[in-house]
Parts: structure tokens; C-alpha cells; sequence
């Protein structure tokens, strides 16, 4: 029996050039375990701002510091990626863009468009 020797000897990520859907999808994944994970310090926090007015001011001192603004601004673009990613993939689900010109303009719709609301967010 013949084998074929033409297949790979190792997987580099690194060299791998994923079309945009399908980074838009690992994001998608990826935005939702971080989502996940920081739940518990989001209701932290709010339970800290509602227990009293020293609470308040406590989690406004948080709030106010770089690491946490910045946190907060990736947390903004996640929550928006994944609420746009998943409405694409929904509408794929029903059939709708799911020709390969049609997802790949969906997919850049979804970064495009989480940027652009990130971007609007901030400058309120």
C-alpha cells in the first residue's frame, strides 16, 4: 500500500491566512468566553454600587482607574462583536448570505460596524 507523503508534517497557525468569516467566527467564540469570564466582575461591582453610598464611590475609584477603562472599552467592542457575529450567524442559519460573496461582506459588516459603534460609544 501506497501512502501519500504530500500531507504536512506540522500545523504553524502562524502561517495559516484564514479567510474573514472565519476569523470573524473565532472572534465571535472567543469574545463570548471572555464575555463569560468577566461576569463575575461585572456583578462585583455592580453589587458593590448597590450596597451603600461608600460602595458607590469605591466602585467609581475602580471604574476610574486606566486597566479597568481600558477593560471596559474591550468589553464594550466584545459585547458588540459578539451581539453583531451572532446575528450573523443567525441569519446564515436561515439562509440568508450564506453565498461566499455575501459572507464574506457579512463578516466584514460585523468588524466594521463593532468598530464604528466602539468608536461612537466613546466619543458620547
Amino acid at each position: 500500500m501506497k501512502h501519500n507523503n504530500k500531507r504536512p508534517r506540522f500545523l504553524s497557525l502562524w502561517q495559516i491566512r484564514l479567510p474573514i468569516a472565519g476569523f470573524v467566527s473565532i472572534l465571535h467564540r472567543v469574545s463570548g468566553v471572555f464575555l463569560l469570564l468577566l461576569l463575575p466582575f461585572l456583578l462585583y461591582l455592580l453589587q458593590l454600587s448597590l450596597s451603600s453610598a461608600e460602595g458607590f464611590t469605591q466602585s467609581q475609584d475602580i471604574m476610574e482607574s486606566w486597566p479597568v477603562r481600558i477593560l471596559g472599552l474591550l468589553l464594550l467592542w466584545m459585547f458588540i462583536h459578539h451581539l453583531f457575529a451572532g446575528i450573523r450567524v443567525l441569519l446564515i442559519d436561515l439562509e440568508w448570505g450564506s453565498e461566499l460573496i455575501a459572507a464574506r461582506r457579512s463578516a466584514w459588516l460585523v468588524m466594521i460596524a463593532a468598530l464604528l459603534v466602539v468608536i461612537g460609544g466613546t466619543m458620547l
